[in-house]
């Protein structure tokens, strides 16, 4: 998913903020002050020099040169107040500038003060009340240089240029403002957007990564359940068998050393992938279904339906007897559901050793054109199952409802009329148009 970014937008005031701050200008009243200073710096050296080169007929009268640089500086100076005291800021800002009319109101100067005092309203303020605040400006300052051009005798086209200049400043400035105001808003809920985005995303992750390491630990509990528990038959019967038939109890050590060896190299790899780093997962659905993704790579411990054979010949070998049936075509399916479907069978598989052993058990496979479908019936048991292991049937077919929940299959477990037990799974698979029936 693609973020917009907004580092790229608020650069320039984030590369300002940095500078000042190292030059030691961490409080807005310092860097509004340093600002007044650079202002009152500039607008003095360029009143200086616009009225050294003015034409003759342009400049002004002998002697108030200074004074039009003490009030530019004067009036540059009042920026330290605009974001502790904008008012006040706003006063001295237009009365200095009434006081350049009055000085000489032949001679045109405009400071760049007002322009950033109305700029600040719009900043500060919202955008009704800004432009409500600049126009009362607007009109007390024209108001107010109007009055004072025409007491010093100015005419009218002159009155008329002070006035349009005044609106000039502050109605445009202050629009200038909102459009900042504005613009930084927008980049503050992008980035907030930006943010939730990627707090959302790495909760994906997260979950996803829990996910797969619960199916990762039903896995672990499948292999266990299953192998450890024909160990320990065949381990009860190489007891039995080592005074009477020692060759026969060799042959049975022979297979429980293989048979752990197997065991051991499933347990390694499983718990080699739950230890592996969540961060490495870069997106929450490559995390969920990395099974489904793509084919099955050398690190994935865990068999298919291809494998139901031998696991029919591993539990003969324990003494059980089971049967695979397969009916149709078979179809390619995918990592996830060749794991479940095999995983279901085998915990059918181990139940029935637990609590019915000895009694015929089938597995049967349905392939489908749009699903497949796993069936395991077994007989009813010869003896009655002992008291402990009574208790512990619930675990394996819990385990098997989460393997049809995580491919979006249906379970059904139950007995049959006979006496036994019957696990019927169906997981739909997508059609040609990507969808599941």
């Amino acid at each position: 998913m693609s973020v917009m970014r907004t580092d790229q937008l608020t650069a320039p005031g984030a590369w300002w903020d940095a500078r000042l701050t190292r030059l030691g200008f961490r409080r807005p009243v310092a860097r509004d002050a340093l600002l007044a200073v650079t202002v009152a710096v500039v607008m003095a050296a360029a009143v200086l020099t616009a009225m050294r080169y003015a034409p003759a007929d342009l400049a002004p009268a002998e002697g108030t040169v200074t004074w039009f640089v003490a009030i530019v500086v004067v009036q540059s100076l009042a920026l330290a107040l605009r974001r502790v005291r904008l008012g006040w800021c706003a006063v001295l800002v237009i009365a200095t500038q009434v006081g350049l009319v009055a000085l000489d109101p032949e001679v045109s100067v405009r400071g760049i003060a007002g322009i950033v005092v109305a700029v600040t309203l719009g900043t500060m303020f919202p955008a009704g009340r800004a432009l409500r605040m600049a126009a009362a400006a607007t009109g007390a300052e024209s108001a107010a240089v109007a009055a004072v051009a025409l007491a010093r005798g100015a005419g009218i086209g002159v009155t008329v240029e002070h006035v349009l200049s005044t609106v000039a400043v502050w109605i445009p400035s202050v629009l200038l403002g909102v459009y900042l105001a504005t613009r930084r808003d927008h980049l503050r809920l992008v980035q907030e957007r930006a943010d939730r985005l990627e707090r959302d995303r790495d909760a994906r992750v997260r979950s996803a990564v829990t996910e797969e390491r619960a199916r990762l630990a039903r896995e672990l509990h499948d292999v266990a359940a299953h192998h450890l528990s024909a160990m320990v038959v065949q381990a009860a019967a190489v007891e039995r068998l080592v005074d009477r038939d020692p060759d026969a109890a060799r042959t049975g050590a022979v297979w429980l050393r293989n048979q752990g060896r197997e065991t051991l190299d499933n347990l390694r790899q499983m718990v080699g992938l739950l230890r592996e780093d969540p961060e490495d997962t870069e997106d929450a659905g490559d995390s969920a279904h990395a099974g489904e993704a793509g084919g099955r790579d050398g690190l994935a411990p865990v068999p298919g339906v291809a494998a139901l054979d031998h696991l029919a010949r591993t539990a003969r070998a324990l003494g059980d007897r089971v049967t695979v049936e397969h009916v149709g075509d078979p179809n390619p399916l995918p990592t996830l559901v060749d794991v479940s479907v095999f995983r279901v069978a085998q915990q059918a598989v181990t139940n029935a050793r637990q609590h019915a052993r000895g009694t015929d058990v089938t597995i049967r496979v349905i392939h489908e054109v749009d699903g497949v479908v796993l069936e395991v019936h077994n007989g009813p048991a010869r003896t009655p199952a002992e008291p402990e292991r009574a208790t512990r049937g619930g675990a394996g077919l819990a385990v098997m409802r989460e393997r049809a929940d995580l491919v979006g299959g249906t379970l059904e477990a139950g007995a049959t009329d006979d006496g036994g037990w019957r696990v019927w799974l169906r997981v739909p698979l997508a059609t040609d148009d990507g969808r599941r029936e």
